[in-house]
């Protein structure tokens, strides 16, 4: 039987009913039959849309500046109060279902085509490729419409649907999985998936899951599922036997200081050895997470970067404007911002006449360097702080001029606790959102065996906020170790007044589903009434 793929009915079922598509003609498909149009196929497997706003905003890296800004648009507004989002757009939730579901869908399609030609060798990295489309894309959705995976919770704890077969029926029924079930079929596709990826077969790797991709999607993946030990096995596949090799020369941005555009482009070559997956997505991380007025009413503030982030103090020493190579620009606009440049602003015309078309930019969805800090914090959650340690101080001295050496001493001493009673509300070595500090009291599911464990974990989580902010995985640290965050409002002297606060068991952890699929009969994620 012929393979036909209906190209724009991707995602039936799981947001609308797609019968008008069902009406395409036949000229307008395309018919998956050789090993080249599967190949080519695999090309749109990758989701435009990030989520990167989406999830940076919800975390603690971003404050309200209140009348002093104007929102980028009232998504921005839904996003930074932790509400149920109705708006839509590029960075919505409907657009991040949609097109990790589109995503799947190529996947699926791709993997019945393999299937119809008797699944030969000559197509075992295509089909490992889809494999690892079909797992990272429901990867991002479970974390992000889902609670973080609990031993204790995970069976219970409403997931997403685990898409495994093409679509051939009009909107058919889908039911959520557990959170625990959703891992447990990540698992499946990402082992039987990443063995067979062949790095030859790509004229530019950087663009798929090349074999260094797919490995730092397994630690990650695995630290989230908190199995320690295959975080490290496959952080090692990624870093080598000396990772100083392959992690980025940040160095090298220091003769750029200044220029934001230079910097940002520079952040996403494909000839960067760090980079390992880069995708092209319709985001405006390019817009609002730069040195413009767009969307400075929600804002990483110069007054956040300065106590608790890019700019704050460290084991490194007291900060200074050059202690750090990728430097944090800051303006005194809108109440004092400040920017890390990662997100050129691209444009894609669509009438140029008009001026019309699509903000653009470019995510590295995975670097050698935050998958170092995977490892690192998996030497600490199995109490190997001496190759901890290592793996942080390679990080701070490819990051910082600072000469200071990390050691573990230091880390005891720098993120140690004066006063060792946690639940003291007046105990000033922990955040509070009026004296904000760069410690926050941590609440994981696993438990924190030893005071040093602690240390090493706040040093783990500072660098880790440091290294990805803007990029969105804050917020997953947020959720996995249970951190308690604040919204607040500054006005222009950095006095705070505090909107809402998102404690450790609060729903709103979850993104809300879309509301057409809600509308579709699906469960929706609970709330708080």
């Amino acid at each position: 039987m012929k393979h036909t793929y209906l190209i724009i009915c991707l995602f039936a079922g799981l947001t609308f009913s797609c019968d008008r598509f069902l009406d395409t003609l036949p000229d307008n498909r395309t018919e998956v039959d050789t090993d080249e149009k599967i190949t080519n196929l695999l090309v749109s497997g990758y989701d435009e849309h990030p989520g990167i706003v989406l999830t940076e905003m919800m975390s603690d890296n971003i404050d309200s500046r209140g009348s002093l800004g104007n929102a980028y648009n009232r998504l921005q507004d839904e996003q930074f109060a932790w509400a149920d989002m109705l708006e839509t757009g590029n960075d919505s939730p409907k657009a991040i279902w949609d097109g990790c579901y589109g995503a799947i869908a190529v996947a699926n399609h791709a993997l019945q085509a393999i299937e119809e030609q008797g699944n030969p060798a000559r197509l075992a990295p295509q089909r490992g490729e889809a494999l690892l489309i079909r797992a990272y894309h429901h990867f991002r959705l479970v974390n992000i419409f889902g609670l973080h995976y609990s031993k204790a919770n995970g069976e219970t704890d409403p997931g997403v649907p685990y898409a495994t077969e093409p679509e051939t029926t009009v909107a058919p029924h889908y039911e959520r999985e557990s959170v625990a079930e959703v891992y447990r079929k990540i698992e499946q596709d990402l082992l039987e998936g990443l063995p067979l990826i062949d790095d030859n077969l790509y004229s530019m790797p950087k663009y798929h899951f090349n074999r260094s991709a797919a490995h730092a999607f397994a630690a990650r993946f695995y630290l989230y599922y908190g199995k320690y030990e295959q975080v490290i096995e496959h952080a090692n596949e990624v870093l080598g036997s000396n990772p100083v090799n392959v992690l980025r020369r940040v160095i090298d941005f220091v003769p750029l200081a200044g220029d934001y555009s230079l910097v940002s482009n520079a952040y996403i070559l494909p000839k960067e050895e760090a980079n390992l997956l880069l995708i092209p997505v319709y985001c405006y991380a390019g817009s609002i997470f730069r040195n413009t007025s767009s969307g400075k009413k929600y804002m990483y503030s110069q007054y956040l970067s300065s106590s608790e982030v890019t700019r704050s103090n460290g084991p490194w020493g007291v900060y200074s404007s050059s202690m750090f190579y990728h430097r944090t620009g800051t303006y005194s606009s809108y109440g004092g911002y400040a920017c890390v440049p990662k997100f050129p602003a691209l444009f894609q015309y669509t009438n140029r006449v008009t001026s019309t078309g699509y903000t653009r930019t470019v995510q590295v969805a995975f670097t050698t360097d935050e998958t170092l800090l995977c490892r690192a914090e998996a030497f600490i959650m199995l109490q190997r702080y001496d190759e901890a340690v290592v793996d942080l101080a390679l990080w701070m001295s490819n990051h910082t001029s600072s000469p200071e050496v990390l050691t573990r001493a230091l880390i005891n001493n720098f993120y140690s606790d004066p006063n060792p009673d946690p639940d003291d509300p007046d105990n000033p070595h922990y955040y509070t959102w009026e004296v904000p500090t760069i410690k926050k009291r941590l609440n994981p599911e696993t438990p924190i065996v030893s005071a040093e464990q602690e240390n090493f974990l706040q040093c783990l989580l500072h660098f880790r906020r440091i290294e990805t902010v803007f990029e969105g995985l804050r917020w997953y640290d947020v959720k996995r170790f249970g951190i308690v965050i604040y919204r607040r409002e500054l006005n222009a002297n950095n006095v705070a007044t505090l909107l809402d606060s998102l404690p450790v068991n609060d729903p709103r952890r979850a993104v809300q589903l879309p509301d057409p699929v809600i509308k579709a009969g699906m469960t929706p994620n609970p709330r708080n009434k």
